[in-house]
């Protein structure tokens, strides 16, 4: 059956922060409480949407959630108006009103692990929003989460939505970032790839920074999406990678179609998960990048392997697609050239985009989008209103210069007037992406 992969990429919230909230996240710690430009961010993420719509890819988004979150303060004792509530959190925990006002929803590879309908038993194509339960502000993120997708893939006959796993250490699932899905063509059933950090007790763990994903999670995903264990792989992502700030596998790992391009430390037993994948899938080809040519170092603060790779309708091979920092980095841009320019090499092409806001963040191009294959009936069901179009991009851009702001510190979060703007923005983006009342302030 006729399939393309789409990329819906999550726009960046108008209350953008440097929280620094996420242990392992090196990019994340290094810029904490630096001042941010929302503006820039949201501008700077569109900008790549546009620009992977016009060459001829499906490019869709994803709204920001609400932040500052008001009823999780509530819920943990802060009363009063949203205004008084703002202001003890502030004095009295500080910490507290960071987790609620982070901007990691903007990470939407965290958002769910999505698998195709050619993959499923029952024909459909299945999402799990993430249950994120390693981190406070991120575990508050699956419930609008799976509201959105719910609302952007509203077609029962087309689209199965499972609710987010037991929010349990036992049960820690971050999402597509740990989870890569592998073809020979979008139409036609692949093998799916589930890496985790946290498996049996046997297995080897990291020391310095937690492991994330779970290898029960991962399972139980696979079951909740009717794969079959013939085409479905689990393995572990290496615990040294792990302490040295990979901390989900789209960090030093990405795949596309019949493609992983991964480096050299990225796995236990790489070979072992070599000869697994192609028993499942005959065809499938590696691309490793070795330790001497790029470190684990400099993998991580340029996130080569946090690019996006894509096949450009009408052109052969892959397309990677690279933040500016890559290009910057010697060593980095080397390899990139050095990938192009072999004969043999299925990478042939590399685009570079300026995402300076959600690098000091912690993410690259991989983390702001999430992968949906469709069908053309699966295509046509999806929300209209939700694919970025020219007209679609520019009323979006609009948007966000007439609600964001160009520089926000951590003091700024418990302004109401943030708290007001950011739900007059959201409020119109729902109309804008015909969406309905999604966010708890609208319910």
């Amino acid at each position: 059956m006729t399939a393309s992969e789409a990329n819906f990429d999550g726009l960046v919230g108008p209350s953008h922060n440097y929280a620094g909230l996420a242990h392992g996240n090196v990019a994340s710690a290094k810029n904490a409480d630096k001042p941010s430009n929302p503006r820039e961010a949201a501008l700077q993420g569109l900008g790549k949407m546009r620009a992977l719509a016009a060459m001829g890819l499906a490019q869709g988004v994803l709204p920001p959630q609400e932040r500052p979150h008001i009823p999780t303060l509530k819920a943990l004792g802060f009363t009063g108006k949203d205004a008084e509530v703002l202001a003890k959190a502030a004095r009295e925990a500080p910490g507290l009103l960071a987790a609620v006002s982070s901007a990691s929803s903007m990470w939407t590879a965290n958002a769910a692990t999505v698998s195709p309908s050619a993959d499923c038993a029952d024909g459909k194509l299945h999402f799990t929003p993430a249950n994120l339960a390693s981190h406070l502000h991120r575990s508050l993120e699956p419930a609008t989460t799976a509201r959105a997708l719910a609302a952007t893939f509203a077609n029962a006959r087309h689209f199965a939505h499972h609710a987010p796993l037991p929010a349990t250490p036992a049960m820690g699932d971050e999402g597509a970032a740990n989870h890569t899905r592998l073809c020979l063509d979008y139409g036609v059933a692949g093998v799916e790839l589930f890496v985790y950090g946290c498996g049996t007790d046997s297995e080897p763990k990291p020391t310095k920074y937690p492991a994330r994903q779970t290898r029960a999670a991962c399972e139980a995903v696979a079951r909740l999406h009717q794969l079959t264990t013939a085409r479905t792989v689990h393995h572990q992502q290496a615990p040294a990678v792990i302490d040295a700030g990979v901390f989900h596998n789209d960090v030093i790992a990405v795949g596309n179609r019949e493609l992983l391009f991964c480096h050299q430390q990225a796995f236990v037993d790489a070979a072992a998960l070599q000869r697994e994948v192609r028993a499942a899938l005959p065809g499938v080809r590696f691309v490793e990048v070795a330790e001497t040519e790029v470190s684990v170092a400099d993998a991580v603060s340029s996130y080569l392997f946090n690019s996006q790779l894509v096949c450009v309708p009408g052109t052969e091979g892959h397309t990677l697609i690279v933040a500016q920092e890559c290009a910057e980095n010697k060593k980095i841009w080397a390899c990139i050239q050095r990938l192009i320019a072999e004969r043999d090499n299925p990478i042939n092409d590399v685009k570079v985009f300026d995402l300076r806001q959600s690098m000091h963040n912690g993410g690259g191009p991989a983390c702001l989008r999430l992968r949906v294959v469709l069908t053309e009936a699966e295509r046509a069901a999806v929300n209209s209103a939700s694919w970025i179009t020219p007209e679609k991009a520019d009323a979006l851009e609009a948007w966000v210069r007439q609600h964001y702001r160009d520089r926000l510190v951590f003091a700024d979060l418990a302004d109401p007037a943030l708290l007001d703007e950011t739900r007059t923005a959201l409020d119109r983006l729902t109309q804008l992406l015909g969406l309905g009342s999604i966010y708890d302030f609208q319910r």
